[in-house]
C-alpha cells in the first residue's frame, strides 16, 4: 500500500524590487510558489520606494521591507538565508546582484529566481543575458520560453535554467452581479507610451469624442499612480492634467481611475490601449482588448507584440463599434487564457539538493569594458564586492535629480524643438 506524498513545507522567499509594478509582479510570483510562503522584501536605497499604497496593491506589507546598501543585503541574507530570492530588477541591476552574490560566497545561499514584469517586446537579447547567471528565469509563455532558449543556447547558456510559467497577476475575473450598470470602456494608460505631449494630447481628445459618440457608455482613463509615486518609468505629462484641459468639454461619462487593475477589468466591458500589460489581462480574462494602431503598429510602442492577436484596432474602428475579441491559438502561444505554470514544482526540485555556485552571463574575462559601468550603477565592483560610501557609490540624491533631469530634457525637448522648427519654417 503506497503512502501519499508528504506535503512540502513553505519555503521562505525574499523578494529584492524597486518599482510598483516590479514589487507586484515579484510579490504574486512568490505567492504563487506555495499557498502559504513565507514573505519578506529588500529594498535598495539607491532610488525612492513605492508608497505604501502601492506597496499594498501589489500585495505586501511596508513593514515587511527592510531597506539595505549592497553590502547591507549581503549581510542580511548572510544571517537570515531565505530559501528562495526574487530578484525584480532591471536587467542591469539582475546581474549586479548576480556578481553580488557569487562574490560573497555565502554558505547557505538562496535559490535565485528573476524573469520579466510584462510582456518581452524589445532588446530579448540583451535583457536576457542579464538574466543570465540565475538558478530560474520565469519565461511567461510558450513564446518566450521558445525565444529564450534560442538566444541562449547560441550565447553557450544552458537553458536548462527557463521555467515556463504565465504573468502572475493574470487573474480570473470575478462574478458580477451589477447587471444594470453600464457598458464601461477603459483606457490602460502607459507613463511613457505614447511619449510627445501632441500624441498624448490626441488620445485624450480621441477618448472624449468617443464619450461624446457614445452616451450610453462609461469611458475611464485608469491612472498608473497617484500624483506624487514613483513608478517603473516616467510619465512627463500625466492623463489627469491633460483631461482638466478640455473643462467645461469634457463630456461627463469620461472620467480618471485608480486602483488595482484585476479589479477595474472586472467592470470593463472594452479594454483600450497602446500597448500595456493590461492588455494581456483582459485577453486573458475575455475580455474584449482594442491595441491601437493610431501611432504605428511598431516595436518601439509595443504593439508589435499584438500581431496575430486579431486585437489591432483604431479610434475609428472603436467608434464604429468594433470589439475585438483575441484569437485563441495566439493567445495561448502567448501564455493568456491558460493556467500552465511549471515554475513552482521546478523551485520545489531545485530547493531538494544543492546549488552550485552562482556564474553571471557577463565576467570581467568576457566584458571588461562593460561592467565597471554597468554594476557600479548599483552600488557593486566589477568583482562583485559592494562600493563603499568614499568610492564612487552612486548618491541616492544624485541618482534621482539626474532622473528628473532627463525627464525635464525630454519634456523640453518635445515642446522646445518643434516650436525651434516652426520658427526657422518662417
Amino acid at each position: 500500500m503506497s503512502s501519499s506524498p508528504r506535503p512540502r513545507p513553505a519555503p521562505t522567499v525574499a523578494v529584492l524590487a524597486d518599482t510598483d509594478s516590479r514589487w507586484k509582479w515579484a510579490v504574486q510570483l512568490s505567492r504563487r510558489l506555495h499557498p502559504a510562503v513565507v514573505l519578506s522584501g529588500y529594498q535598495l536605497d539607491l532610488v525612492t520606494p513605492p508608497s505604501p499604497r502601492q506597496l499594498a496593491a501589489a500585495g505586501i506589507e511596508p513593514e515587511l521591507i527592510r531597506t539595505v546598501t549592497p553590502a547591507g543585503l549581503v549581510a542580511a541574507l548572510a544571517a537570515d538565508t531565505p530559501d528562495v530570492l526574487v530578484i525584480a530588477l532591471p536587467g542591469g541591476g539582475c546581474q549586479a546582484i548576480l556578481h553580488l552574490l557569487a562574490a560573497a560566497d555565502l554558505p547557505n545561499r538562496p535559490l535565485v529566481v528573476t524573469g520579466y514584469v510584462g510582456v518581452v517586446y524589445e532588446k530579448v537579447v540583451e535583457g536576457l543575458l542579464l538574466r543570465a547567471g540565475a538558478d530560474v528565469i520565469a519565461a511567461n509563455s510558450p513564446s518566450d520560453l521558445d525565444r529564450f532558449q534560442s538566444v541562449l543556447t547560441g550565447a553557450g547558456v544552458d537553458p536548462g535554467c527557463l521555467a515556463l510559467t504565465r504573468l502572475p497577476f493574470l487573474g480570473e475575473a470575478e462574478g458580477r452581479t451589477d447587471e444594470e450598470r453600464r457598458f464601461t470602456v477603459t483606457f490602460a494608460g502607459q507613463p511613457g507610451v505614447p511619449g510627445t505631449r501632441a500624441h498624448r494630447r490626441y488620445l485624450v481628445d480621441r477618448l472624449a469624442q468617443h464619450a461624446r459618440r457614445h452616451p450610453e457608455r462609461d469611458v475611464l482613463i485608469k491612472l498608473r499612480s497617484v500624483r506624487g509615486e514613483r513608478i517603473t518609468h516616467d510619465e512627463p505629462y500625466p492623463y489627469d492634467d491633460l483631461l482638466r484641459r478640455l473643462g467645461a468639454d469634457c463630456p461627463p461619462n469620461l472620467r480618471v481611475s485608480v486602483g488595482d487593475m484585476g479589479t477595474v477589468l472586472n467592470h470593463t466591458d472594452l479594454l483600450v490601449t497602446v500597448s500595456s500589460t493590461a492588455a494581456a489581462e483582459a485577453i486573458h480574462r475575455g475580455v474584449p482588448t482594442a491595441l491601437l494602431t493610431d501611432f504605428g503598429i511598431r516595436e518601439s510602442i509595443g504593439n508589435a507584440y499584438f500581431l496575430g492577436s486579431g486585437c489591432l484596432a483604431s479610434f475609428d474602428d472603436l467608434d464604429a463599434g468594433a470589439a475585438p475579441q483575441a484569437d485563441e491559438r495566439w493567445a495561448r502561444r502567448h501564455g493568456l487564457g491558460t493556467s500552465v505554470d511549471r515554475l513552482p514544482s521546478r523551485v520545489a526540485e531545485l530547493l531538494g539538493g544543492p546549488l552550485p555556485p552562482l556564474q553571471p552571463f557577463y565576467t570581467r574575462s568576457n566584458a571588461r569594458a562593460l561592467l565597471p559601468g554597468l554594476l557600479g550603477t548599483y552600488g557593486v565592483r566589477a568583482d562583485g564586492r559592494p562600493l563603499d560610501d568614499g568610492e564612487g557609490r552612486p548618491n541616492p540624491l544624485r541618482t534621482a535629480v539626474r532622473s528628473s533631469a532627463r525627464s525635464m530634457y525630454r519634456q523640453g525637448a518635445n515642446v522646445v524643438a518643434p516650436a525651434l522648427r516652426k520658427l526657422a519654417a518662417l
